[in-house]
């Protein structure tokens, strides 16, 4: 079992934890996740999943932005989703992962 699948595999369930993965494998961890998503005018929300407070919320429409769309394509391709699903699913998924990937409230080094 990898640590992933321990932290995540009850919040996010097995069908959505190979496309978090390859979020967070795409930007480099958690660290580079919420980076991307402040690049994309995202900061307040995307910390609010990483601090210990609740989570915001976070649209479809915002999760494509954040992530972009032909990550998004590739995710949902590589799920055998459409996108509109593949969003719907990340925009759910998405602030539990970051706040279980973060308990303390501090984005990992590594």
């Amino acid at each position: 079992m990898s640590f992933l699948s321990g932290v995540l595999g009850g919040v996010v369930g097995a069908e959505m934890l190979n496309v978090v993965q390859g979020v967070l494998d795409k930007h480099g961890g958690v660290g580079g996740v919420v980076s991307q998503f402040e690049q994309q005018g995202l900061g307040a929300t995307v910390k609010s999943w990483v601090g210990t407070g609740s989570n915001q919320p976070i649209t479809p429409a915002q999760v494509q932005q954040g992530l972009g769309a032909d990550t998004v394509k590739q995710l949902a391709a590589k799920a055998g989703l459409d996108v509109q699903d593949m969003l719907h699913k990340l925009s759910t998924v998405l602030p539990q992962a970051i706040d279980k990937l973060t308990p303390a409230g501090t984005v990992p080094k590594t």
